[in-house]
């Protein structure tokens, strides 16, 4: 036997290499917590993430903070254990960039289904490992579609997410990308000189909801002047905030994209998923982008994204390249195939990501299966269930929601009710004295009400948002919210089990009080 011959038989062949790939798989555990950026890194001494989320189902919390994040359920966890499966059985003979590439098409083909979007043609979805991601890549197609500077208007960083001005200027906003590579936070992206970013407040001083028609005059005012210094717009519209508001209005963005058809993009931020199908169809019909996610409403794990991208503009768009950008957040499959760009980036498999996406889609399946009169019966029920709760405790101070109203749009569906409701906490010092509790405080409650105490159930509630200041006290509102998964609860035993999913929440409430009353957490 020659040399040749016996470096042959003792190399490595193709096959070997995938069947050791597919030996070492990650455990389904593992694959939830990878392919995103460090917030979704775990504790070690908690188990858990930075939200308090694990990787596994977790009974025993009542959750209600799905405006930021919320522990997979058991359905999700077993479909993502089924994906994991599938995928160590095909990477041991195909290479993992194609099984990949395969599975995410099939993602992209379950979210365009479960929204009613077939009749969408030409539409694009682009994925992301998490909202603040989705933003980055709009607002550098953006960029990149025009010859001019691209001036991005946005409502207050409290109310979308800390890292998103970062993202829509153009810089890394943390310390590692989806792909793990290690950048340095605030760092322009390579060869890109950054957006000119202009926030809008929604919130007075004191917390409260500024009239829409003064948010909308300011969102007009900076267009205007953006289009006369011969600069190009994208507009963030959100639906809803981290609080649960619409801004700009629908009319406000509607009108503008009509008055300056050349000048001005539209991305409607409902990261938060708050919106029904004929809703999101009704926005790409208007021509503009979307961006949502799995993981608040839908209350898939932390975090996956999506950026849907209608044709009128991915017919432009699908031209462009920011490949050289985005090496270190998107791969190839991440992108619709028939896109120039994605041949320009890395082949790496994001497993992670498509778990994430397999259990949201598990999620929103079951969503989809409650008709739209169940699912508006319950929130309305809901609602009304924890205002009458707020404002009978002198404890609590619920923050006003306006209405949700998205004239001129025709769709009208169960996303016209408030699901979430934040509130500020007070001290009562008598009968009729209160002294607010600060941000400080607030996030102590937070923090406290996860873990097991005073008799009662762990809660866990969204993060508490700055919202202003109230007898010179910075506060913030923690945010109780309804999710999907709640409304598929409270729809069993034809309706039923809707008081047990309300009383659960009652209870979260009059923990939080029992918190603040207690000297234990102080």
């Amino acid at each position: 036997m020659n040399a040749i011959e016996t470096a042959h038989m003792v190399m490595p062949t193709q096959d070997d290499a995938y069947r050791h790939a597919a030996l070492h798989f990650p455990a389904t555990e593992q694959l939830l917590v990878e392919g995103g950026d460090t917030r979704i890194a775990l504790n070690p001494a908690s188990g858990a993430n930075k939200y308090g989320c694990r990787p596994r189902p977790d009974a025993d919390i009542a959750a209600f903070g799905s405006a930021t994040s919320t522990t997979i359920s058991d359905t999700a966890f077993f479909a993502a254990k089924q994906l994991r499966n599938r995928l160590a059985q095909r990477i041991a003979t195909e290479d993992a960039a194609d099984v990949y590439a395969d599975e995410m098409n099939r993602i992209r083909h379950k979210l365009i289904a479960l929204n009613g979007l077939n009749t969408c043609h030409g539409l694009d979805i682009v994925f992301a490992a998490s909202g603040t991601d989705v933003h980055l890549i709009a607002a550098q197609l953006s960029a990149q579609a025009g010859s001019t500077a691209v001036r991005i208007l946005i409502i207050d960083p409290a109310e979308t997410g800390s890292g998103v001005p970062a993202a829509l200027s153009g810089r890394h906003f943390g310390a590692h990308s989806a792909l793990g590579e290690a950048v340095t936070q605030d760092l322009m992206l390579a060869k890109y000189s950054g957006n000119d970013v202009v926030s809008i407040p929604l919130r007075l001083a004191d917390g409260t909801p500024r009239a829409s028609a003064d948010i909308d005059a300011d969102f007009e005012q900076q267009v205007v002047i953006a289009a006369a210094a011969g600069q190009r717009v994208l507009l963030t519209m959100v639906d809803v905030s981290k609080t649960g508001m619409i801004a700009p209005s629908v009319a406000c963005a509607v009108g503008l994209s009509r008055r300056f058809p050349d000048a001005l993009d539209v991305l409607v931020d409902a990261c938060q998923f708050r919106i029904a199908p004929a809703t999101l169809q009704a926005y790409l019909e208007q021509g503009f982008m979307v961006g949502v996610t799995g993981s608040k409403f839908i209350t898939g794990p932390s975090f996956s994204g999506a950026l849907l991208i209608p044709e009128n503009l991915s017919k432009k768009l699908r031209a462009v390249s920011v490949a050289d950008k985005l090496q270190a957040y998107c791969t190839r499959a991440d992108w619709p195939a028939n896109w120039g760009m994605a041949r320009q980036l890395g082949e790496e498999a994001n497993f992670g990501l498509l778990l994430r996406w397999e259990s949201a889609i598990q999620e929103l399946r079951a969503f989809r299966c409650i008709s739209n009169a169940v699912t508006t019966h319950f929130l309305r029920t809901f609602a009304e269930a924890i205002h009458t709760h707020l404002a009978s405790n002198l404890i609590f101070e619920a923050l006003p929601v306006p209405e949700l109203q998205r004239h001129p749009l025709a769709a009208t569906s169960w996303d016209d009710t408030q699901t979430i409701f934040p509130f500020l906490l007070f001290r009562p010092v008598d009968a009729f004295t209160r002294v607010p509790l600060n941000s400080a405080e607030t996030a102590q409650i937070y923090l406290a009400l996860q873990h097991a105490s005073l008799g009662i159930e762990r809660v866990q509630l969204a993060q508490p948002v700055a919202c202003g200041t109230r007898d010179g006290i910075s506060v913030s509102a923690l945010r109780m919210c309804v999710s999907s998964r709640l409304v598929v609860e409270a729809a069993q035993h034809n309706g039923r089990d809707e008081q047990v999913v309300i009383k659960r929440a009652l209870r979260a409430l009059d923990k939080v009080a029992q918190l603040v009353q207690a000297a234990a957490w102080r």
